[in-house]
């Protein structure tokens, strides 16, 4: 296959740092990180391909215009995989208008500049690119009471201003390529977990509080049920979807992981009894630390995502079980204690986000 020139946005993300080691190293790809370095941002992510001919990183937000049509004509990209999004449902309780900003009118503005490169190419070039959009489950709402799984064709329903955000980036790459012929390609994934997660997530937040005696909050009764998705594994279907995807299709990527919270929180107190036998001084047992606290506002019981499009039309699979996953994550955050307390020493400390006030 002819080497691309991929432009990824939020590349220094949990999601895209992990997307641009799997092309850095498993490909011959070209890759240009476009990415702002809000507190979820990390370059450090990154060490391992940073010195790499074929990466380049650019420090620009994506609702500034000016910029990126100086990177779309400096670059010229042949595809661009859109990951750049303000992502935690709790601190879009706290603060939506960032989540509105980043989330919809940078992607407006991407999709406008990307409009105006692709008119600018000769035949060849404009049939050949493509504008990847990653989304997520959330904009599908809640699948309480019922056995179905989210597919393609689930009506949205979104409940949080973050999956609210994120169902209108959607609908706008739709229409862009309905009114404009832009050729997109929509994903929506399950949740991610694996190396390099900011710790304001449910797994590194449990593994990190753990290992230091802290409480670990499970909202409500523990029971909200997730389709956890190895984020490595993520990272492939995305390269996939990217080189055969169909223009115009929609791919949900799911792991097969259905997990209670309260099931994964205490899968990750028995890795580190294995793992981590030695406790910190009071602790008799991980799990005597889990601590329930009020649930979140508006917060969706179940998602649980139908992956057969993916793989029957692109031919990906999950390699990695949650067991599999997730042994590798709390391995890895044992083993890299530099990078978490680096990102712990900056803005976020651990704390409840996404109280209702």
């Amino acid at each position: 296959m002819t080497k691309k020139k991929i432009l990824i946005t939020g590349g220094a993300g949990f999601i895209g740092s992990a997307l641009i080691r799997h092309i850095i190293h498993d490909t011959q790809d070209f890759v240009v990180n476009v990415d702002k370095l809000t507190y979820a941002g990390n370059l450090e992510s990154l060490s391992s391909i940073s010195d790499s001919e074929r990466y380049q990183f650019e420090c620009v937000d994506i609702c500034d215009r000016s910029e990126l049509d100086r990177i779309f004509s400096n670059y010229a990209p042949d595809v661009v995989m859109h990951l750049a999004a303000e992502s935690h449902v709790d601190r879009s309780i706290d603060g939506p208008g960032t989540f509105i900003e980043t989330n919809i009118v940078g992607t407006y503005t991407l999709l406008e500049a990307a409009r105006k490169y692709w008119n600018s190419l000769g035949a060849q070039a404009k049939s050949s690119f493509r504008f990847h959009h990653i989304s997520t489950d959330e904009v599908y709402g809640d699948l309480e009471g019922t056995e179905d799984l989210f597919t393609e064709n689930t009506p949205y329903e979104p409940s949080s201003p973050y999956s609210a955000s994120k169902a209108s980036s959607d609908h706008l790459v739709r229409a862009w390529q309905r009114t404009f012929d832009l050729p997109t390609i929509v994903t929506n994934c399950s949740n991610n977990y694996g190396p390099y997660h900011f710790p304001e997530k449910l797994i590194p937040l449990v593994i990190l509080n753990a290992i230091s005696g802290k409480p670990l909050p499970v909202y409500g009764d523990g029971m909200q049920i997730r389709d956890w998705l190895f984020v490595e594994d993520h990272a492939r279907a995305l390269y996939t979807v990217v080189k055969e995807g169909i223009v115009g299709e929609t791919y949900n990527i799911g792991g097969h992981n259905e997990k209670a919270n309260i099931e994964v929180v205490k899968t990750i107190c028995s890795l580190l009894e294995e793992l981590l036998p030695n406790k910190p001084d009071g602790v008799v047992k991980y799990q005597d630390l889990i601590t329930y606290v009020t649930d979140r506002p508006g917060h969706d019981v179940r998602y649980a995502i139908d992956a057969s499009k993916i793989e029957r039309e692109l031919g990906w699979t999950p390699k990695e079980t949650f067991e599999s996953g997730i042994r590798k994550t709390v391995e890895w955050y044992l083993n890299n204690k530099e990078w978490w307390s680096r990102v712990l020493d900056g803005t976020y400390a651990g704390e409840r986000l996404g109280v209702k006030k």
